[in-house]
């Protein structure tokens, strides 16, 4: 990276714009206790879901998960067409932060571990954020999730950066380390007040 400063900012989705938790969704559908919770431990699990951010389709993912666990075919079952009921709303004074970025002229971009079939609709419906990045990587499409390092080097190449000119947010380690190696100024997002003055410190107007 050497002294240079970022010019754009590279964002993640999910737990840094918005908040995501598949209780959101399951606690409308099953009473709170050790059913929801062993249901949310046990079966929808957070490996089952990667599949579909690596770039399966919920039509396969959930009749293998299905197949394994029949009494709950129902459940399984509204997690793809109700998936956007797990979002429950945007990241405290993230949504100023981005506004604030991109009114300054700030390239804005994200990368996101998101499937396929979930991200277009959840970002028609999130349009008013959205349409302030110039672009958005959505692993599912492309097969490729982070942290692998081609994920990057894809981004890089079509946002049209070299990597010392990013500032990549993300709120898991792993990605951050990954991004760093790839020689982009990397931060652990960890809420917008530990955000923003590294951002301001970066030299953006945040």
């Amino acid at each position: 990276m050497g002294g240079d400063l970022p010019t754009a900012v590279i964002f993640d989705v999910g737990r840094v714009l918005y908040e995501w938790d598949p209780r959101h969704l399951y606690e409308r559908l099953i009473p709170p206790g050790e059913a929801l919770d062993a249901f949310l431990r046990d079966v929808v699990t957070i490996e089952w879901h990667f599949q579909h951010d690596a770039g399966r389709d919920f039509a396969d993912t959930s009749a293998e998960l299905t197949a394994l666990h029949p009494q709950h075919a129902e459940l399984i079952a509204a997690w793809g067409p109700r998936f956007a009921e797990s979002i429950p709303g945007p990241v405290a004074d993230m949504p100023a932060l981005v506004e604030r970025l991109d009114e300054a002229g700030v390239p804005l971009f994200a990368i996101t571990n998101f499937s396929h079939e979930f991200f277009p609709p959840f970002r028609a419906a999130e349009a008013a954020l959205f349409d302030r990045f110039r672009d958005i990587i959505v692993s599912g499409a492309e097969r490729l999730v982070k942290p692998d390092p081609a994920i990057y080097h894809l981004a890089l190449d079509r946002f049209g950066l070299r990597a010392s000119e990013a500032v990549f947010i993300d709120d898991n380690a792993a990605n951050v380390s990954a991004a760093a190696a790839f020689g982009m100024h990397a931060i652990l997002f960890t809420g917008a007040a530990d955000l923003i003055p590294r951002l301001r410190a970066l030299g953006l107007p945040a």
